[in-house]
């Protein structure tokens, strides 16, 4: 039977966000671009023949190029990272099957959390009184439930919410075996992909007999304010709020100057901890990202001196430069303190509707 009650980490999680603002990495993938890795170290030479060209496989490296993995999650945690996400965002079958590689999705997954959990033990080991945790990262996909992908058939849809589930389940059982304390349902951009996401966590862990903490976090695509598939902040709040997860939040697409809004409306509505890695700014005309870490702390440490958040980290752009700025800005701030709403029932659309 699976233990239903929250987990011994959920405890220490909870706790650690009531004294303190818990510091998350930064991005994986920024990290592996400054490799300027090529198709044979994609392949190494287990891969040496694959039948498609795989560069920008970034998850496959963590068979193939382990080692590298490995130095990028000891580089956030000596920035000061309390929590390290898998190399996992696009390693659900669905996404793997891009490369033809979906029969891989289970081990890598495996091998990823395996390599964050041994780096992750190695500083908890140096100070205990600074635990550090595993977030297995379970990503969009690159498929959606709610939009089709034909401007001339509307109706069309190139996954199911039954196979989205599958995909989920499987990704999260390995993340499981290979060592995760939380699970991490990031850059949601449909929330329907969010809800077969959790429909699956759940279902992993009652076939595990184990829960773990869960946190889950959306994407405000641009000025609009609304997740691509047309939900305000609070709209998606609501949609998902039933889960009860661990922390809400949000992450991707914008820099904290744009996300700032959403950040505080998000405060404001939602009744558990919040979590919260921007971008650092807006891509420049070469795809990349010009924010220093510096004057991102600036906007990211006003935030946690206003209780807005209490974890925090980096998403697209960011580096240990960026997390050691944060960790650094944000000793001794307190946290947001958890707030105490009116009982109402909330429902959404695309926009919330809350009634009492």
């Amino acid at each position: 039977m699976p233990n239903n009650l929250p987990s011994n980490k959920s405890a220490a999680l909870s706790e650690a966000m009531k004294n303190r603002i818990l510091i998350l990495d930064g991005a994986m993938g920024t990290m592996i671009q400054q490799y300027k890795f090529e198709e044979e170290d994609y392949r190494g030479e287990r891969f040496k023949d694959w039948h498609v060209l795989i560069k920008g496989n970034n998850d496959l490296l963590s068979l193939t190029k382990p080692e590298v993995i490995r130095d990028i999650h000891s580089q956030f945690l000596a920035a000061g990272a309390d929590i390290i996400e898998t190399n996992t965002f696009n390693a659900t079958t669905i996404s793997m099957d891009d490369y033809e590689m979906a029969s891989l999705s289970r081990e890598i997954n495996i091998e990823s959390a395996k390599l964050a959990r041994a780096v992750c033990d190695e500083f908890t080991a140096q100070n205990p009184d600074k635990p550090r945790y595993v977030a297995g990262v379970l990503g969009p996909t690159s498929k959606t439930c709610s939009i089709s992908p034909d401007v001339n058939d509307p109706g069309y849809r190139n996954i199911t919410f039954d196979k989205l589930v599958e995909a989920y389940v499987e990704s999260t059982l390995a993340l499981m075996e290979g060592g995760a304390d939380l699970i991490l349902i990031e850059t949601i951009f449909d929330t329907l992909n969010a809800k077969a996401a959790s429909f699956a966590v759940e279902e992993a862990f009652e076939q595990a007999g184990v829960t773990l903490p869960v946190m889950i976090s959306g994407t405000i695509t641009d000025a609009s304010g609304r997740t691509l598939s047309g939900q305000t902040t609070e709209a998606f709040y609501n949609s998902i709020r039933h889960i009860k997860p661990i922390s809400i939040g949000l992450n991707c697409a914008l820099g904290p100057d744009l996300l700032r809004q959403y950040v505080v409306e998000l405060s404001r509505v939602c009744e558990t901890f919040t979590s919260v890695h921007p971008n650092a700014g807006l891509p420049n005309e070469f795809g990349e990202y010009d924010l220093e870490a510096d004057e991102m702390a600036k906007e990211i440490i006003d935030w946690g001196k206003e209780g807005y958040i209490n974890i925090v980290g980096g998403c697209c752009g960011t580096t240990p430069a960026h997390i050691k700025a944060f960790a650094d800005g944000l000793t001794g701030v307190k946290p947001r303190a958890l707030p105490e709403l009116d009982v109402r029932m909330r429902l959404a659309g695309l926009e919330a509707c809350n009634l009492n």
